[in-house]
């Protein structure tokens, strides 16, 4: 049994008992008097409020022999929470006018000498967007796009929606089975399976003026969508072998659908295989630049003429 499963077990053990001893604990769960006492103190650290009593039958009872504490963090895990909070305070992350209330609910959990610290962190630390003059302002370009809460409310509850997009100043309507929500490069962008044409498209959040849910006659099932997919694969054209630095530059960024596999145990290089749209200005031209991004220490086993041509010329303009 891992520890932390152990842990919650002994709590909820103890609590319905008016009192219990180390043998005790020892017995039911089977561990050393030694893992008893260190569980014990660990629970009793967590604010779970136990009475030792002294004495050869002594023990402990729980006080106010009630119900377990609702929410108790250690104060490593307050931090943790605190700095994660702050970190993602000007992201553009929707339901960003709940932060608020929930840093003051965070705030009354805790003790003052822990929001004391909360405080100092708070004056301390900057992340990347953060005003240094006033921390805790959120500025216009920090909000998400008015549509982004809507989207995830309606696709929580469904995931084939009609969605409106503006393109080209024209109102368009896709009825898609929506695959991701992400943000790439400071924007949120619709990865979604166009259910009339059949095939996966992207959809700037910026755009989306209207989404609803998609009507049920209409529609694909998720399992044609996975063999529509599946046939529609497309054939690995970029191959490439990446050394220490060209994986540490892959790590800052790199398009969502691209990943790498390690090729050593201290993953120290890897490869990277992943298929690329040369009929597609945009990505071809996003695909250079960002293998430029990654750096001499890459070893190219299979590339698309397209592309080595536009790197090319790329490096003529910059080495004339």
């Amino acid at each position: 049994m891992k520890k932390v499963e152990r842990i919650n077990i002994i709590m909820r053990y103890i609590n319905n008992r008016a009192h219990f001893t180390i043998s005790e604990i020892m017995r039911e769960f089977n561990i050393s008097r030694s893992t008893a006492i260190r569980d014990i103190r660990e629970i009793e650290a967590m604010g779970m409020p136990l009475v030792a009593e002294a004495g050869r039958d002594g023990g402990y009872s729980v006080m106010n022999n009630a119900v377990l504490p609702t929410v108790r963090f250690t104060d490593n895990e307050i931090k943790a929470l605190f700095i994660a909070f702050m970190a993602t305070r000007n992201q553009q992350l929707p339901y960003l006018k709940s932060r608020q209330s929930l840093a003051e609910k965070l705030l009354g959990l805790i003790s003052a000498n822990q929001q004391d610290t909360l405080v100092l962190l708070n004056q301390i630390l900057l992340f990347e967007g953060t005003n240094p003059d006033n921390p805790d302002l959120l500025d216009l370009s920090d909000l998400p796009h008015p549509m982004l809460e809507q989207l995830i409310q309606n696709m929580l509850l469904d995931r084939y929606l009609l969605i409106t997009i503006i393109e080209a100043k024209e109102v368009k309507s896709y009825p898609i089975y929506l695959l991701h929500l992400y943000r790439e490069k400071s924007t949120w962008l619709i990865e979604g399976f166009d259910l009339k044409e059949e095939k996966n498209k992207i959809f700037p959040v910026d755009n989306l003026t209207n989404v609803k849910p998609y009507p049920k006659k209409q529609r694909l099932s998720k399992k044609q969508i996975l063999e529509v997919q599946r046939k529609q694969e497309e054939e690995i054209n970029l191959v490439l072998e990446l050394g220490p630095k060209a994986i540490k530059q892959f790590k800052k960024y790199h398009p969502l659908r691209i990943s790498i596999s390690y090729t050593s145990p201290y993953q120290t290089t890897a490869i990277l295989k992943t298929s690329i749209n040369v009929n597609n200005p945009e990505e071809m031209g996003e695909i250079s630049n960002w293998l430029l991004f990654l750096g001499e220490d890459i070893m190219v086993r299979k590339m698309p003429e397209k592309i080595l041509e536009g790197l090319q010329e790329r490096l003529r303009l910059f080495c004339p």
